[in-house]
């Protein structure tokens, strides 16, 4: 037993409330940047590479924070940590935009990644023992919350812009919203946040590399509909570019309510079922955006694409909250940063083979990594 269990009792409804609303917040955080980045490139003159730059920026300061977060949260317990992670995100959102210079909002972003990449760890170390106290599934209804927050993030700075605001206005409004959610969640946030004294940092082993792998490559397929189900639809598909953009949404909307109804799939699947059954789903979405000739049925592939994947990574998440190879704390950091990199690097990776031979191939890449996934289902989720 740590220290932190025994100065709290064992999380209950308000620790699931708050757990929630965390979840929410990163998704709500992230999502409210993606409608200004224009705004931010008129501003600072940005040529296209610039952006890319400053984009990276934004992923570096988040992986290289993510493997110390464990740590983080193991010394100073997940509300200490989430209330400082939280709290950096809420003053970087406004100085998003008031960033004068280049350097500047290099700096801002490498932060805000920074700080995002914390919450991100210590979340999902709050939600794995949340989910083991209360003896259920609900993993894939926390995640469920951050996917709703990117779309309120989103759609909130959209529609306030709509309505005249300026790009500070919006994004300044979303950070004092996101400040009040903070503040809500702060008693059911853990005092704990670890196992017990262990290094900050140790490389991943055992059964967490496993779970790590399976969470790259969903990660990978997620950024890959994310970055290149627009492109491959106009390009291979001669979809018009006004509605290609329906890819991504159709993804995101069953990805969103497989995971707000994925709680009781586990429940009545089993983790394994759900692993083998999802990614199987996901690679049968992935062939059929591929191999039928119409738009409309890559619309409804990649829309399979986010029904199979939706619950995967959050039945990863608790099978590193269960494993043995490595303390909750660093195992959850390590699963994270893994996934992460299959966002940063694994849509990069998969231009780079289009280029090579083509985009259809290059998707098909996916298909054989999502069987995989399904082959190791059973490894990756025993107890």
């Amino acid at each position: 037993m740590s220290v932190g269990d025994a100065a709290m009792p064992a999380p209950g409804a308000r620790e699931r409330i708050a757990t929630r609303i965390v979840f929410f917040i990163g998704g709500f955080a992230i999502s409210t940047w993606a409608p200004l980045i224009p705004f931010a490139k008129h501003k600072l003159a940005l040529d296209d590479g610039q952006l890319g730059l400053m984009l990276l920026c934004l992923g570096v300061g988040s992986v290289l924070m993510m493997p110390l977060a464990g740590g983080l949260a193991a010394r100073f317990g997940c509300r200490r940590s989430i209330l400082a992670a939280g709290a950096m995100i809420c003053l970087c959102m406004p100085a998003l935009m008031l960033a004068p210079s280049i350097p500047m909002l290099a700096l801002v972003l490498a932060v805000f990644g920074a700080s995002m990449g914390v919450l991100d760890v210590v979340m999902n170390v709050q939600a794995v023992i949340v989910e083991r106290a209360s003896g259920r599934a609900m993993m894939s209804g926390f995640h469920g919350m951050y996917s709703v927050g990117g779309i309120a993030g989103a759609g909130g700075v959209a529609g306030t812009l709509a309505l005249g605001a300026s790009p500070l206005l919006a994004i300044g409004g979303m950070a004092v919203i996101a400040a009040v959610l903070l503040a809500s969640a702060r008693r059911g946030l853990l005092v704990d946040g670890g196992d017990g004294d262990h290094p900050a940092f140790v490389l991943p082993r055992g059964r967490v590399l496993l779970v790590g792998a399976v969470c790259f490559a969903m990660f990978l397929s997620e950024g890959a509909v994310l970055d290149w189900s627009a492109v491959f639809l106009t390009s291979v598909r001669n979809a018009d570019p006004a509605t290609a953009g329906f890819g991504y949404v159709a993804f995101a909307v069953t990805m969103t309510i497989g995971r707000l109804t994925g709680d009781r799939i586990v429940q009545a699947l089993g983790a394994f079922r759900v692993v083998l059954c999802g990614a199987l789903v996901a690679a049968a979405g992935f062939t059929l955006a591929i191999l039928a000739p119409s738009p409309l049925a890559g619309l409804a592939g990649f829309a399979l694409v986010g029904a199979g994947a939706a619950n995967v990574v959050p039945v990863m998440f608790s099978a590193a909250g269960r494993q043995r190879s490595m303390p909750t704390h660093l195992a959850v950091a390590a699963v994270t940063t893994m996934g992460y990199a299959g966002v940063l690097l694994g849509p990069a990776a998969l231009g780079f083979i289009a280029k090579l031979t083509s985009l259809a191939a290059a998707l098909g890449l996916l298909v054989v990594l999502l069987v995989a996934v399904a082959s190791v289902a059973r490894f990756a989720t025993r107890d």
